[in-house]
């Protein structure tokens, strides 16, 4: 288990400020009010502890299947149905969400190997991640990847609580199944949308891994 890089700064702040505030708070209260000072204590480790479970990221056999389409990150599956994509393509495709809590480990895989086709950011709103219209007028960072002669489309999307989207695909990049493509920092939502006829092997309320298990083939 290690640090994923995007969490080095908020880690290290965030330990900065916990040593200060409680210094501060054992100094001026541990006399007068040691169990207000203790209950400092406990709130801003409890803080510190997510912050390092947040941004944890496991080691793992990753899945390397040229049939086969990965989940893209960790969390529940929420939406299985058919769409008429909004977005790159014009046709219907099968979209796949998966809901990512702040429990979640929140690195993001390549769920094929691929050229990069497209790859647009979107300014957009905050609504919670389980929203209808969140795949659509949240802030999002949406990526078309190209195997032969198919396309799948996928969306980081920010939640109500994330606030940043990291991607580090560009296009004409030949991207690998299952190695990293981005981070999206507290609570969130992933969407693939699919070929129509792929056959989807999760069931909504599935919890997935992302990288290793199978979200589809084709």
């Amino acid at each position: 288990m290690t640090i994923h890089k995007e969490g080095y700064k908020t880690i290290a702040l965030a330990t900065i400020l916990f040593g200060i505030i409680n210094l501060i708070s054992f100094y001026f209260f541990s006399y007068s009010s040691p169990v207000f000072s203790w209950i400092i204590f406990i709130l801003t480790a409890v803080l510190l502890v997510f912050l390092f479970s947040f941004f944890r990221h496991p080691k793992r056999v990753s899945t390397i299947r040229e049939n086969a389409i990965v989940a893209p990150a960790d969390g529940k599956v929420v939406v299985i149905e058919e769409v008429v994509a909004d977005e790159y393509f014009t046709d219907r495709r099968t979209q796949v969400s998966i809901f990512m809590s702040p429990l979640n480990v929140h690195v993001n895989r390549n769920p094929v190997s691929g050229e990069v086709v497209y790859n647009q950011y979107h300014k957009g709103k905050y609504l919670v991640a389980w929203h209808p219209k969140s795949s659509t007028e949240n802030e999002r960072h949406t990526v078309v990847y190209r195997k032969e002669s198919r396309e799948i489309l996928l969306k980081q999307i920010a939640g109500a609580v994330a606030k940043r989207i990291v991607n580090y695909l560009s296009v004409g990049q030949e991207a690998k199944q299952s190695e990293e493509m981005g981070f999206i920092k507290f609570g969130s939502r992933v969407d693939l949308l699919l070929p129509i006829n792929s056959k989807i092997q999760v069931r909504i309320g599935d919890n997935v891994k992302g990288g290793v298990t199978v979200i589809a083939t084709w």
